[in-house]
């Protein structure tokens, strides 16, 4: 085929990728598998190669992903039934304190939300900003929006979160580098958005009324009740208030062991990349660092050292550590799946010559590699909403562009991270975690899309500023 028709090919792959996802509401996991067959079959791929090419796919991408995100789901789940996470959430508010207690939460969701998904992360905290909105007679979004963001800008940017997990695969990027790079970045959009969000709180917006009598009880400052027909009926309802069920609430982990169990995974990476850069090969101590800094081995021994201290250590039988560890992974199972569709999507691009004949165009448009990554993925999470899927078929349609271009491994992680910036951005009525945070804190369409979509883009772009400010210096 001409590069035009296959560049017609692949703009109506990813157009029906979105009606299905978008209007047809069919699983991602689904639509994108469905989209990929018709596509390389479209492009000419024979029939015969066909099953072959989507499990080529399929294998390579869950090959490296799979271990890790279910990893990085036992860590969360063991820390939230400890009763860690509260603990930790606590310790930052005892620490920053009663003033500062906006920023301490907002530091809760950046270190809950390395091994947390945000959704869970959300449900885990939630009740804690209850409890101090109710105290301070202060708004809830005081509390809630900062530490919401934060928790969405490391699910979108750092491992082992699925969506930055799958594009670094993708692109070939360390992820040694990613956490490197991403961390620093991570923490200064985070502050940034928290001192964003603590001027948008300065305007006092209405919540719901059923919101308003969970978090300061009925009969109180009625002003502030959205009133019946207030609920858009476009969005899931609220439901009951968030409960923190915890096991070990009487008896919680202290801060420095949750903080040291998050943060071993993370060293163990670094140390990985530092080891695999700076010491001589055939070393020994190259190689134990090699080992223990493979993503899949540090989150194994983290998981390890996690079910020993939060589990075996403070009374858990091994049957009871074992249903913990397991009970994480049904939530993370179709996520992993849609990452792995996502990496049958690329193969096809690569197979059928699609990904030259996009890398074609992507180059003549002339945009530095930072700001296609950026723009790409931010315009696809802001069609059809999922952070995830943005990234994974972005990462799909820039790799040929990539791999034309002599980039060195800090390069590929910055790339990853504008990519994840972009994923970020423009959380709106599309995106399932924007109807959660917004029906949890009570908030109207409107003011949802006032303050939460606002802060995410605007910190969304904070974090590609930040990432191009690096890549003039690496």
């Amino acid at each position: 085929m001409s590069h035009g028709a296959l560049l017609a090919v692949a703009a109506g792959g990813v157009a029906l990728l979105l009606l299905m996802i978008i209007k047809a509401k069919i699983q991602p996991f689904v639509a994108l598998v469905v989209v990929s067959i018709g596509v390389a079959l479209t492009a000419g791929v024979p029939a015969a190669e066909l099953v072959a090419t989507i499990e080529e796919g399929m294998g390579s991408t869950l090959g490296h992903i799979a271990t890790i995100i279910a990893l990085g789901a036992m860590i969360g789940r063991i820390i939230e039934l400890s009763g860690g996470a509260a603990s930790l959430a606590h310790s930052l508010m005892e620490r920053f304190g009663e003033k500062r207690t906006p920023l301490a939460l907002t530091a809760a969701g950046f270190l809950l939300g390395i091994p947390v998904f945000f959704e869970v992360g959300l449900i885990i905290l939630m009740p804690i900003a209850y409890g101090v909105a109710r105290a301070s007679r202060k708004p809830l979004l005081v509390y809630a929006l900062p530490m919401g963001a934060a928790m969405l800008t490391v699910h979108a940017f750092l491992p082992p979160h699925p969506g930055a997990v799958a594009a670094a695969t993708t692109i070939g990027a360390d992820q040694g580098w990613v956490l490197l790079f991403g961390i620093p970045v991570t923490a200064v959009v985070i502050l940034l958005g928290y001192l964003l969000a603590k001027r948008m709180t300065r305007r006092e917006y209405p919540m719901t009324a059923d919101v308003y009598a969970k978090v300061f009880g009925a009969g109180d400052g009625s002003e502030n009740e959205a009133g019946p027909g207030s609920e858009n009926e476009a969005g899931p309802e609220a439901g009951p208030a968030p409960k923190a069920v915890v096991e070990g609430a009487e008896n919680p982990p202290s801060f420095g062991m949750v903080v040291s169990l998050i943060v071993t995974p993370i060293v163990l990476i670094l140390l990985g990349t530092i080891g695999t850069n700076f010491l001589s090969e055939g070393s020994t101590l190259r190689a134990v660092l090699t080992v223990l800094g493979a993503p899949m081995v540090a989150l194994l021994v983290a998981a390890a050292l996690a079910a020993y201290f939060l589990g075996a250590r403070r009374g858990w039988s091994s049957a009871r550590i074992s249903e913990v560890m397991g009970s994480a992974l049904p939530g993370v199972a179709m996520v992993i799946l849609v990452a792995g569709a996502g990496g049958v999507f690329g193969k096809v691009l690569v197979k059928t010559g699609i990904g030259d004949a996009v890398a074609d165009v992507l180059d003549r448009t002339g945009l530095p590699l930072l700001a296609l990554a950026f723009t790409m993925t931010m315009l696809l999470r802001a069609v059809q909403g999922s952070t995830t899927v943005a990234l994974v078929t972005t990462a799909g349609l820039i790799t040929p562009l990539l791999q034309r271009t002599d980039l060195s491994p800090q390069q590929l992680a910055l790339v990853c991270l504008a990519m994840g910036a972009g994923g970020l951005s423009v959380s709106h009525i599309n995106d399932a975690g924007y109807w959660m945070f917004t029906r949890l804190v009570g908030l109207e369409v409107g003011d949802g899309l006032r303050t939460w979509t606002v802060l995410t883009t605007a910190m969304g772009v904070a974090g590609f500023l930040l990432t191009s400010l690096l890549w003039l210096v690496v």
